[in-house]
């Protein structure tokens, strides 16, 4: 069973920053495109940030400039650094990943979320 489990959120002032991590564990023998999406309160979840396998990184552009993606291969991990936050980043962040599980069909990931408050 393959797993995305994103953690690093919480409750920051704007201007601040913070780190989220997702790592994909279980079987897994590829992990290609990794990223991030959002969902504020009583909106669609929007895309955030994409890292692809081979390093190509894109951004929505209400974050461009402020946030950068990452990733570790060698742990299965994406990352997002939210610098400059401000009170409209608030929401909860998934990570989403496009998996090839051992022994079984390429498949699209979700984790659980993680949550985002900006707020003096």
């Amino acid at each position: 069973q393959v797993q995305l489990v994103e953690s690093g959120g919480g409750l920051v002032q704007p201007g601040e920053s913070l780190r989220l991590s997702c790592v994909a564990s279980g079987s897994i023998f590829m992990v290609y495109d990794m990223g991030w999406y959002r969902q504020a309160p009583g909106k669609d979840r929007e895309w955030v940030a994409t890292i692809t396998h081979g390093g190509r990184k894109d951004y929505s552009n209400s974050v461009k400039g402020r946030f950068t993606g990452s990733r570790d291969d060698t742990k299965n991990t994406v990352y997002l650094q939210m610098n400059s936050l401000k009170p409209e980043d608030t929401g909860t962040y998934y990570c989403n990943a496009d998996i090839w599980p051992v022994g079984d069909t390429r498949r699209e990931g979700w984790g659980q979320g993680t949550q985002v408050t900006v707020s003096s």
